[in-house]
C-alpha cells in the first residue's frame, strides 16, 4: 500500500456488525422459543383444567390453601427443572455475551500482537462538523478506508461532547473533549456509509454528518497515495502563496478541515 502503512486483509475476522448481528439473532430466536413454550403451556392448562358442567368440582377438602404446599403429585420437580432450565439459559447467554463483548473491545490490539496491520483514523468532532486524520498525516472531512481491513477509529472532541457512529457498520465511540475513546469496524464490500453525531451538541447537531466511503483495496491505495500530511499541504500552499506557515493556527498553518470543506 502507499504510504508508509501497509494494511492487511482482515480475512477471518468477524467484525463488530457481525458479532452484535448474532447476539441480537441468539436472543431473539431464544426469546421466542421461550414465549411459544410459556404460552403454549398457559393455554394447554387452561383448556385442560377448564371449568365443566358435566364434571363435580373438586371438593374443599382437595383444594389448595395459601402458604400451604400441595400433597401429591411431582413434589415440584416440574417447578425445579423448569428454574434449573432458566437458570442455565440465562448464566449461558449472560457469559457469551459477555465473551462477545470481550472479543469487540480487544480485536485490534489482538490482531496487531498477532502480527497484522491495523489502520488507525483519528476522529476529531467539533461543532458542527467532523475531521479524519490519517497514518500519514493526511486530514479530510471524508472517510475514506479500504475493505476487508481492521479501521480503528480513535474518537475525541475539540469543543463539547459528541457521539461518533457509523450505524451501518455498528461503530460508535463517545467523543469527549480531552479524552480518546476507540471504535473499529471491517467494511466488506465497497459502498458509501453515513457517520451521525449521536450526541446532542447544539442547533447544528442534526447537520453534524460526514460521509464514509469503503473502497477496495487497489482504489484505496491509489487514492492514498496522492494525499500527504497536512502540515505539507499547508507548506506548499503557503510558499506558493510567498506566506510563512505555523503549527499553531497562526496565518498560513492548516485549517480544521470542516463539513462541507475539503473532501
Amino acid at each position: 500500500m502507499a504510504g508508509d502503512t501497509v494494511l492487511a486483509g482482515a480475512s477471518g475476522i468477524r467484525a463488530p456488525a457481525e458479532v452484535f448481528e448474532s447476539i441480537f439473532v441468539a436472543f431473539l430466536g431464544l426469546g421466542t422459543l421461550v414465549g411459544v413454550v410459556v404460552i403454549s403451556y398457559t393455554l394447554y392448562n387452561a383448556y385442560k383444567y377448564r371449568y365443566r358442567e358435566d364434571e363435580d368440582p373438586a371438593p374443599d377438602a382437595d383444594r389448595p390453601e395459601v402458604g400451604e404446599l400441595p400433597e401429591g403429585g411431582g413434589k415440584g420437580k416440574k417447578l425445579f427443572l423448569s428454574f434449573g432450565i432458566s437458570a442455565f439459559i440465562v448464566l449461558s447467554l449472560v457469559i457469551w455475551t459477555y465473551a462477545s463483548l470481550l472479543y469487540v473491545e480487544g480485536k485490534p490490539t489482538e490482531v496487531q500482537q498477532n502480527g497484522g496491520d491495523v489502520m488507525t483514523v483519528a476522529v476529531d468532532g467539533f461543532r458542527f462538523g467532523w475531521q479524519f486524520t490519517y497514518p500519514n498525516g493526511a486530514q479530510a472531512s471524508t472517510l475514506r478506508v479500504p475493505t476487508d481491513t481492521v479501521v480503528n477509529l480513535s474518537v475525541t472532541s475539540q469543543d463539547v461532547f459528541h457521539n461518533f457512529g457509523i450505524p451501518e457498520l455498528r461503530a460508535k465511540a463517545d467523543a469527549i473533549p480531552g479524552q480518546t475513546t476507540n471504535a473499529w469496524f471491517v467494511a466488506e464490500e465497497p459502498g458509501r456509509y453515513q457517520a451521525n453525531c449521536y450526541e446532542i451538541c447544539g442547533e447544528g447537531h442534526s447537520g453534524m454528518t460526514a460521509q464514509v466511503e469503503a473502497m477496495n483495496e487497489s482504489a484505496f491505495d491509489e487514492w492514498y497515495a496522492t494525499t500527504e500530511p497536512a502540515n505539507a499541504s499547508a507548506e506548499s500552499e503557503a510558499a506558493s502563496n510567498g506566506t510563512a506557515t505555523a503549527s499553531d493556527g497562526t496565518p498560513g498553518a492548516l485549517a480544521p478541515v470542516r463539513a462541507g470543506g475539503a473532501p
